[in-house]
């Protein structure tokens, strides 16, 4: 049974279910989130989780529906934004559903998860700690395709001298070029770290963060 981070549940681009109504699509999505969340918390049951760690997941999927619906509400002012800030929920009610074996966290200006920017060269500083005597190493979201990146602008990471290297404690910074971007655009992107053990990836976890550019 596949890991719900690794289940594909991004809306797509049907366009003959869309309404050209950005405020009645906000609507919907909001409607959508709270559904979906249902399928995420089977998940959880499935599980059958320790009791700590399972308030743990529907605490932190419960907080996913709020916020995420909070931005639905607030930032998007295009259909495009509906589906970057929708997309990002979801994959984050996916992260927390999966569970967070180690410590892993990505930070744009010290915030994490819901976060705010100006155009131009974001620094992204990610953070993780594998378990006793496990190293982390910066991973892949797909194959050769490193990140995950939605956005209503052109950005994209900068792949040049991309860390190799296995940490015992890993504080990296990670440059996302958002240069051509303007105000009211949103990026949401997933970082993926891996363990590793003896050369060899054994377990691995994303966690998603969206940018509101201001």
């Amino acid at each position: 049974m596949a890991m719900p981070m690794d289940y594909d549940g991004l809306r797509g681009e049907d366009e003959s279910e869309r309404t050209d109504n950005v405020t009645d699509y906000k609507r919907t999505c909001i409607d959508f989130i709270e559904d979906i969340s249902g399928s995420y918390l089977e998940w959880v049951d499935y599980y059958k989780l320790p009791e700590d760690e399972d308030r743990k997941r529907r605490k932190e999927i419960a907080s996913i529906i709020e916020r995420t619906n909070t931005w639905l509400a607030k930032i998007p002012q295009s259909i495009k934004a509906v589906d970057v800030v929708m997309n990002d929920g979801i994959q984050k009610m996916a992260e927390a559903t999966a569970g967070k074996p180690f410590q892993i966290g990505v930070f744009v200006n010290q915030k994490s998860d819901y976060t705010m920017a100006k155009p131009g060269i974001i620094n992204v500083n990610v953070k993780a700690s594998g378990k006793e005597g496990i190293k982390t190493k910066l991973g892949f979201h797909h194959q050769s395709e490193r990140f995950r990146i939605e956005t209503t602008g052109k950005a994209f990471f900068d792949e040049t001298n991309m860390p190799e290297d296995e940490f015992d404690l890993m504080d990296i910074n990670l440059k996302l070029n958002a240069q051509e971007c303007k105000q009211r655009d949103v990026i949401s992107f997933t970082i993926i770290v891996s363990e590793m053990k003896d050369g060899i990836e054994f377990d691995r976890r994303g966690l998603s963060t969206v940018i509101h550019i201001v």
